[in-house]
């Protein structure tokens, strides 16, 4: 009998383990609504920043100058708040770095020690004019790689960098819930199961409908120049431009 009972005790303990394990753990760990660090509260970063903003999340902008994020801020509520970069990193569950792609080298050796392990969702873009030989590094070896070498040990998620902030601010949160035919979708992209399920989430949250194209490597189908970039397609209209299955 208390063999019988020790072994209906065993089967069930790895029963609830194997469900616990089928989940991301960052999915388990991570609540409805987070933290998020800004780095880079320009279009983009403050765009995105501002919808995470409304839908709840509690959002820390950042600049060298936190000050002259005041009139922002004070537009968003107590949801909303300023500090430097090292601030937002700390604050943040997650990272959005939003800064010219240019910046990526100097952004690595200041902080890149203090983003490790940390769900760091990626827009930045390179080109030609503005990031000479960073963009050559790009095209040799794709966007997601070389973020990827930026900040090695993030969890890295390439979002949020297929579109202008126009764009985002008008198809974002309730503008994307009344869009004729169904919301816009973010392609993203990452090598972190786990992270991939946070940035879909924070996604959904700003608006939109995910759609995970792949991996880093990935990436580079929606970069900018690639065809997949600048569409404000639903996600069926977005998995068949790149090829995706439903």
């Amino acid at each position: 009998m208390r063999s019988d009972l020790l072994d209906l005790t065993r089967r069930a303990a790895l029963v609830a383990g194997i469900a616990f394990l089928s989940v991301p753990a960052m999915a388990q760990e991570t609540p409805r609504k987070i933290r998020i660090g800004v780095i880079g509260s320009g279009n983009i970063g403050g765009t995105i920043g501002t919808l995470w903003v409304k839908d709840g999340h509690e959002v820390m902008f950042s600049s060298r100058h936190p000050e002259s994020l005041k009139p922002m801020i004070e537009g968003l509520g107590d949801k909303a708040r300023a500090g430097t970069p090292e601030e937002a990193i700390a604050f943040g569950d997650a990272v959005f770095v939003a800064v010219p792609y240019k910046a990526y080298p100097e952004l690595s050796k200041s902080y890149a020690e203090s983003l490790k392990g940390k769900v760091v969702l990626d827009a930045g873009n390179a080109t030609k004019a503005r990031d000479g030989e960073l963009y050559d590094e790009v095209q040799a070896n794709g966007i997601g790689a070389t973020s990827e070498k930026y900040f090695p040990g993030a969890k890295l998620v390439r979002a949020f960098n297929a579109a202008s902030s126009k764009v985002f601010a008008k198809a974002g949160a309730d503008g994307g819930r009344d869009r004729a035919g169904g919301r816009m979708a973010i392609p993203i992209a990452g090598d972190d199961r786990a992270a991939l399920t946070v940035a879909e989430g924070l996604v959904r949250d700003a608006g939109f409908d995910p759609v995970v194209v792949g991996g880093l490597k990935d990436a580079a189908r929606f970069a900018m120049g690639s065809p997949g970039f600048g569409h404000e397609q639903t996600a069926p209209e977005l998995r068949k431009t790149l090829g995706l299955t439903p």
